[in-house]
């Protein structure tokens, strides 16, 4: 094993790892798309999908837009790209499509995911060798992307508070967050019986408990039985929050396509429209900020109350530029807080909360392209000492640990599924260069 020394590794290390996360995202290619990992997760996830695209642009930028292209295939007409499109059939992961029961022409979940893909296609036309085919790639997808951040807004936040929604924990990505804990609460549990196959590929202690994947399903069986009807959903869903995650990494994104179309000159009145939408959220986003404890909230909108648990979404907020000059070191100095109190980081949840558990999914674990949202923010800011500390910090876990899915903050060790794609993508976009 490699001696860890503040996150600085030698030549040779890195080529290796490099040349272990590019064998990874290879055995998990299925022909134009990249599974999370085989097994645990044997689809194409929506972020997971569009983060992996990064690493893919290191030895291969034809295959790694294709990654964008075939996400992009399932959107649905109104603008929504799923979370879960199920090109082939597989057993070993539930709930499959026929729970969710979308009829679109790609079986698909009928929720989103974090909309990061905006981001991570500046990102790869930055960073292209070929700048010509690049440069057609985006043009050729950028009617989509817009479509998909219309329908997050309009879809999401037809009032124009300038605070979307998200209607299951599922769809924030960040799936176990106790952010979440209070409004699923509420939520009833579904009154038929089922079997998981999460626990039969990861140990029970690292995954949601049954009583969650109750209500999970509840609201699987509620998007159904409502027929996917955006107007009925967001008017009687038992599960509306505003997510910091969410908010954030749309903003960011947004910016990132409006600042795309500018370069290419494919701006209009739509891009128009998502730039006034932008302003709405910047003036809204204190009303997630908590004066007493200095500190941005997750809301849960039908009781209109803040999730007061400190998570890593906080962070995000000077990643998407939606903090003040003052909270931006507020947030700065929460971070080092954060760094501080477990052994590696940035943990999921602050450790020093009562919900907190460093291998339990998204209630502790650290997870590497968080941690590169974050540092970007940060380093964009001019906290860049905090931001290289988080870098070096995520560098020491794939050399201990490798491609795991999330780590515990405690011990570095790698937790949930092996051989995971977007961690070997980060690692090579971002730790390994």
């Amino acid at each position: 094993m490699t001696t860890i020394n503040s996150g600085k590794i030698d030549s040779a290390t890195a080529s290796s790892l490099a040349d272990l996360a590019t064998k990874t995202l290879i055995a998990n290619d299925l022909g134009g798309y990249t599974v999370p990992t085989h097994g645990l997760y044997p689809f194409q996830w929506n972020w997971d999908s569009a983060i992996t695209a990064l690493g893919w642009m290191k030895s291969d930028e034809s295959r790694a837009w294709q990654e964008i292209d075939v996400l992009f295939s399932g959107q649905w007409d109104d603008g929504m790209v799923p979370h879960i499109l199920f090109h082939k059939d597989s057993d070993t992961y539930f709930p499959g499509p026929d729970i969710w029961g979308s009829d679109k022409k790609i079986k698909s979940t009928s929720i989103s995911q974090p909309p990061v893909v905006a981001t991570v296609m500046k990102e790869m036309l930055a960073s292209a060798k070929d700048k010509t085919f690049a440069e057609q790639k985006v043009k050729a997808l950028f009617s989509q992307v817009v479509d998909y951040h219309l329908w997050w807004y309009n879809d999401r936040d037809p009032e124009k508070t300038g605070l979307v929604v998200t209607y299951h924990p599922w769809e924030s990505g960040m799936d176990n967050s106790p952010s979440w804990d209070d409004a699923l609460h509420a939520v009833p549990c579904v009154d038929w019986e089922y079997t998981r196959r999460d626990t039969s590929h990861v140990d029970s202690s690292q995954r949601p408990h049954k009583s969650e994947y109750d209500r999970f399903l509840y609201l699987v069986d509620f998007f159904k039985r409502n027929n996917f009807d955006s107007k009925v959903i967001y008017e009687t869903c038992p599960y509306k929050m505003n997510d910091l995650g969410i908010i954030a990494i749309l903003h960011r994104a947004t910016k990132d396509l409006l600042k795309m179309g500018e370069q290419l000159g494919l701006n209009d009145a739509r891009t128009d429209y998502l730039a006034q939408r932008l302003q709405i959220t910047e003036q809204a986003i204190n009303t997630l900020w908590c004066e007493q404890s200095q500190y941005f909230y997750c809301r849960d909108v039908l009781t209109n109350s803040l999730a007061k648990v400190k998570t890593s979404a906080a962070l995000l907020t000077v990643y998407a530029g939606l903090t003040s000059d003052e909270q931006t070191k507020i947030i700065n100095t929460a971070t080092e807080d954060f760094i501080e109190s477990s052994q590696f980081s940035v943990a999921s949840t602050h450790p020093k909360e009562e919900k907190y558990e460093p291998q339990r999914y998204w209630r502790g674990p650290i997870w590497l392209h968080i941690n590169w949202m974050i540092a970007i923010g940060l380093k964009e800011a001019g906290f860049a000492t905090t931001a290289d500390k988080i870098q070096d910090d995520t560098r020491n876990l794939v050399v201990k640990s490798g491609y795991y899915e999330y780590f515990n903050p405690e011990t570095g060790a790698g937790c949930g599924g092996k051989d995971f794609s977007w961690t070997a993508a980060i690692a090579l976009h971002w730790l390994l260069d």
